[in-house]
């Protein structure tokens, strides 16, 4: 089938065939988490996350998940 008269579900049906052949599955999922759009407002929810805390507090907390990470 030629590219130019695919309907865009046979093309990205071709596509995401062509991405498992050369990537596996894993890589194809990897590949296309690159393209995600997302939603919301990362920097004005970073802040709410943020609201309060120290930088130290942060990297303690950081450091406890890390360690909570290792016993598993």
């Amino acid at each position: 089938m030629r590219v130019k008269t695919m309907t865009p579900s046979q093309l990205q049906a071709q596509g995401i065939k062509a991405l498992v052949r050369e990537l596996g599955v894993t890589g194809m999922v990897r590949f296309l988490q690159h393209f995600e759009l997302g939603a919301g407002d990362y920097t004005r929810e970073r802040h709410k996350w943020l609201k309060g805390k120290s930088i130290e507090k942060i990297v303690a907390e950081i450091r406890k998940l890390k360690h909570q990470s290792r016993k598993r």
